[in-house]
C-alpha cells in the first residue's frame, strides 16, 4: 500500500492511500486568494479540500502511477516552481533540489520537470515510492535521491547535486534548520539558493533573513510583519514572495524577464493588497 501525506490548502493534513483520500483534518486557513481566483473556492473546508485533492488525482495523477511529471505552462505568474523554472531556462541556476510526491527529494536541471512536479502541489510531508513515476522522472533527466524509500531530505539532495558537479543550486525548504544545513554546504565554488516554501505558521527568528534567499509569505503573519525593512525585492501582493538577499533578488528578476505587463517601482516593502489569506497565522 502506498501512503502520502501533504499539507494542502488551508494547511490541512491530507492523507492519500492507493489513490484515495482517506483523511482530511480541519483547515487552519479558511480563505486563500489563489484558490478563490483559480478554483472558485470562497471558503476552505474539509469538504472543499477533499474535492480539490480528488480533482488533482484525476487531472494530473497526483499520488498515483498516472502522475504527469513535465509541464511547460505556468500555473501562476510568480509561484516558486515558476521562479525556479525561469532561472533554469536562463542558466542562472545549474540545478534545483525539490520534493515530489511518489519520489521524495529530486535533483533536476529540467525546467519542465520542476514545473510539472511542483506547480500544483504544496507541502509534501511523507510519500511512498511509485516506480512508474520514478521512471518518468529519470527519463526526463531527474535524479531521485532514494528510489527505494522516496526519502525527503533536502540537505542530502543538495550534497548529491554537488557530487553531480553542479555549482549554483537552488533548494526548496520548509524550515529554518534545513535552510541553515543547506547553506553550510556553500564554499568559494558552490552557491546555494535557499527558497522557503510552505511557511504558514512559521516561528519568527532573526536568522530567517540570514539563511533564506527567497521566501514565500503563504499565510504567515510574522513574515508580513517582521520582514519590514529587510526585503530587497518582492513579487506579488496577495501571497508575496520576498527576496532577502542579492542572490534571491537576481532570481526574482530573471522570472520577471519571462513575463509581460511588468511594473517596476520603488516601495516600502512589504507592499500588500487588501486581499490576503484569512486568518494569517
Amino acid at each position: 500500500m502506498d501512503r502520502h501525506i501533504m499539507e494542502a490548502l488551508g494547511k490541512a493534513k491530507v492523507v492519500v492511500e492507493n489513490g484515495k483520500v482517506v483523511e482530511v483534518t480541519e483547515p487552519k486557513i479558511k480563505y486563500c486568494p489563489l484558490f478563490a481566483k483559480h478554483r472558485g473556492i470562497k471558503e476552505i473546508s474539509k469538504e472543499t479540500i477533499k474535492e480539490n485533492i480528488e480533482f488533482r488525482i484525476r487531472d494530473f495523477g497526483l499520488f498515483t502511477k498516472n502522475r504527469v511529471v513535465e509541464e511547460g505552462r505556468y500555473i501562476v505568474p510568480f509561484g516558486a516552481s515558476e521562479i525556479l523554472m525561469s532561472a533554469l531556462k536562463r542558466n542562472v541556476l545549474d540545478a534545483v533540489v525539490i520534493v515530489a510526491d511518489c519520489a521524495g527529494t529530486v535533483i533536476t536541471t529540467d525546467p519542465n520537470l520542476v514545473q510539472g512536479l511542483c506547480g500544483r502541489i504544496s507541502g509534501i510531508i511523507e510519500t511512498s515510492p511509485i516506480l512508474e513515476v520514478i521512471e518518468k522522472i529519470e527519463k526526463a533527466g531527474g535524479v531521485v535521491l532514494n528510489k527505494n524509500t522516496a526519502e525527503i531530505n533536502q540537505f542530502e539532495g543538495v550534497k548529491k547535486a554537488i557530487e553531480l558537479g553542479y555549482k549554483r543550486i537552488a533548494v526548496t525548504v520548509t524550515n529554518l534548520e534545513d535552510a541553515k544545513r543547506c547553506k553550510s554546504l556553500e564554499n568559494d565554488d558552490i552557491k546555494i539558493l535557499t527558497f522557503g516554501v510552505h511557511t504558514t505558521g512559521i516561528e519568527w527568528s532573526d536568522d530567517i533573513t540570514k539563511y533564506f534567499d527567497l521566501i514565500t509569505a503563504c499565510a504567515s503573519k510574522v513574515l508580513r510583519e517582521k520582514l519590514k525593512g529587510k526585503i530587497k525585492a518582492q513579487i506579488g501582493k496577495t501571497i508575496p514572495i520576498f527576496a532577502l538577499s542579492d542572490f534571491g533578488k537576481e532570481i526574482l528578476l530573471e522570472r520577471a524577464k519571462d513575463l509581460d505587463n511588468i511594473l517596476i517601482t520603488i516601495e516600502d516593502l512589504p507592499k500588500l493588497s487588501d486581499n490576503q489569506p484569512k486568518p494569517l497565522i
